[in-house]
């Protein structure tokens, strides 16, 4: 490399703005606390508390299962598929 890409390396590589927090964790946070396979009341037991973000605003995420048919998760990526299906997907909305 050269010198002169030195101001390039020092300026970070995406740049954060000071917009609006987002309210809950994101499904994908949630499922990587959890192993898998696993019921669906389990993940209601140990994360039911837990607000995630959906487009309609954040929802706990017991009240999010409810709307899933699936009793047991044999994978992560089932999980968000179910999920994500039940909340939609779209913009999260900011407070």
């Amino acid at each position: 490399m050269s010198d002169d890409n030195d101001e390039e390396e020092d300026a970070p590589a995406v740049e954060l703005g000071d917009g609006e927090p987002v309210e809950g964790a994101p499904v994908s946070r949630v499922a990587s606390r959890l192993t898998w396979g696993i019921q669906k009341s389990e993940v209601d037991r140990k994360e039911g508390d837990t607000v995630v973000r959906t487009s309609d605003g954040p929802r706990e995420l017991s009240a999010v299962l409810e709307d899933v048919d699936c009793p047991y998760f044999e994978t992560r990526a089932e999980f968000e598929s179910e999920v994500r299906s039940a909340i939609g997907v779209g913009p999260v909305e900011t407070e």
